[in-house]
């Protein structure tokens, strides 16, 4: 049984996680000294400092600590020192715990160890070696490569496993291998969790918002560490929540990720518009991102947006942001997200565009090309500048409420196509801190399903509908505006399409299902009576 797998650890952690402060949390000047998983009643046990994300009080550096720690089992394993694997094994040992490593290439596990001798790293250089050093139920995070990379790791642990061992895959895999990986290590009495992890580097190492799913059981295991290693809201809330049954963590992390794409789309539409419409230099451009940051717009991207205008670049002088070739890379996860929400039937209309704007922007040879031969109109602007830099906040503002509209009206659907019983307001709380997408706006969104669970969209919840129904004009002025100056607006204008498609009584849909009987005889519904029919256009 799972549970019979529960040790010491998960009672400690979860001690060590109500007293000792995390990232984005307001903490004391002092707090009472925490343990490792190792008992400490133990000769060879090294103590550790409390974790702080601003500040970390210096511990005696002590070659032995590694020798010390591998003799004692650890509760939990870290495969893959990527920048991730390593910085995420780190963030669990500053929270107290001894942490096996382990990392095919011999090279990133010396050096990991070498640039953090004091601390409780246990190296391992074989399979073998990693799995003997932990504790049982084996506690197994693989930061690996997303694929055949997972898969390979997984087949390589298998037979050093024993029944009632947890494997945590971190990476960013898509929920179909999760679910299929989840019920085949079932066969063998494994446990499986899948888990988004978003943050990047520095989330990894002072604290992610964290996305697991799988066995509830299997959760409860490790959710103390999980707990602790993950960030903290201003309210002092951990950003980590069960999320559901086999593939719901890396669902939720998935739609996260295209979320991100629309959030970043957006603002990079909205820096375009006020710098060949209004004219606005990198600077004053600064200073209005560092102004949206302190009201509605809070959030991560806009404040390194604000940081971006303002570096230069070492080599020529410049702005960095003006250097910067406008090509933009993707790693497949918005792609899986527009994907999925073709097949659930869930309209994503402005993270698809966000996608595509990226590829769009591979293609810069051939708009280098199409320039010298299309033609469009020339920008030019002759109204108030301050008040259009307020309609564009505003259709900003407006735009990524439809763009987080959209994201989550996906996990509904997929929440009732998968039974997965997602909880829409807990995952919206847990994007709070330590994520990319982190916002203070997404407060709102959790008080909008705490007050109706059933809610169908985000748009018909009050305090949404009254930002629309104020903001929509200034979304309106900015894509004609955008329009008439000839800029790519793709994710604007989708956001006012999206929302005029989603508040029409009647679409021209009508016109279509005539069609498609025409040449198809697909048949059609009536306004005025149940039944499909099908009519003789000859």
């Amino acid at each position: 049984m799972v549970n019979s797998g529960r040790s010491a650890f998960a009672q400690r952690s979860a001690r060590r996680a109500a007293s000792r402060p995390r990232a984005n949390q307001a903490h004391g000047s002092s707090s009472p000294p925490v343990e490792s998983w190792d008992d400490l009643s133990r000769a060879d046990a090294a103590p550790i400092d409390t974790f702080s994300s601003r500040s970390r009080a210096p511990r005696a550096a002590s070659a032995s600590v590694n020798r010390r720690s591998s003799m004692s089992k650890q509760a939990i394993g870290v495969v893959g020192l990527a920048v991730m694997g390593r910085n995420l094994a780190l963030n669990i040992e500053s929270c107290g715990h001894a942490v096996s490593v382990y990392n095919r290439s011999r090279a990133k596990t010396d050096e990991l160890i070498a640039e953090h001798p004091d601390k409780k790293l246990v190296p391992t250089y074989t399979l073998e070696e990693f799995v003997a050093s932990l504790e049982k139920p084996r506690r197994i995070l693989m930061m690996v490569k997303a694929g055949a990379g997972t898969d390979e790791t997984i087949a390589q642990l298998r037979p050093l496993l024993e029944k009632g061992d947890i494997l945590i895959d971190g990476g960013n895999t898509h929920f179909t291998d999760t679910i299929r990986r989840n019920q085949d290590l079932a066969k063998s009495g494994l446990h499986f969790i899948g888990t988004g992890v978003s943050g990047g580097e520095e989330g990894a190492l002072k604290g992610p918002s964290i996305m697991p799913g799988g066995q509830k059981e299997t959760y409860e295991l490790v959710a103390p560490i999980l707990t602790e290693i993950a960030a903290k809201a201003p309210d002092g809330e951990p950003c980590v929540a069960y999320m559901g049954p086999d593939g719901a963590g890396h669902f939720v992390k998935m739609v996260h990720n295209g979320i991100e794409y629309g959030d970043m789309q957006l603002i990079a539409e909205s820096y375009d518009v006020l710098k060949r419409v209004a004219g606005l230099s990198n600077e004053e451009l600064g200073k209005v991102y560092v102004e949206w940051n302190q009201g509605e717009l809070d959030s991560y991207l806009i404040e390194i947006t604000s940081k971006i205008f303002s570096k230069k670049d070492e080599e020529t002088g410049k702005d960095l942001v003006d250097v910067i070739l406008d090509r933009a890379a993707q790693k497949g996860t918005g792609k899986w997200t527009s994907q999925n929400a073709l097949d659930l039937g869930a309209p994503l209309p402005l993270i698809t565009e966000a996608v595509f704007a990226r590829v769009l922007s591979s293609l810069k040879t051939q708009r280098v090309a199409a320039s010298k031969v299309l033609t469009g109109p020339a920008p030019k602007f002759d109204g108030d500048r301050a008040a259009f830099v307020e309609s564009v906040r505003r259709a900003l503002y407006l735009s990524k409420i439809v763009s987080y509209a959209q994201g989550f009206a996906q996990l509904r659907a997929a929440s009732d196509e998968y039974n997965w019983d997602l909880h829409y307001g807990e995952i919206a709380k847990i994007f709070r801190a330590g994520c990319i997408i982190r916002a203070r706006f997404l407060q709102k969104i959790t008080d909008a399903y705490k007050t109706n669970p059933d809610l169908a969209n985000l748009l018909l919840d009050p305090y949404f509908s009254d930002i629309a129904a104020k903001y929509q004009d200034a979304l309106r002025e900015v894509v004609v505006a955008a329009v008439k100056a000839g800029i790519p607006v793709p994710v604007f204008s989708s956001a006012i399409a999206y929302f005029d498609g989603y508040q029409s009584e009647r679409l021209p849909a009508n016109l279509v299902q005539a069609q498609r009987d025409f040449f198809g005889a697909h048949t059609f519904e009536r306004t005025d009576k149940q039944g499909s029919f099908h009519a003789n256009w000859a």
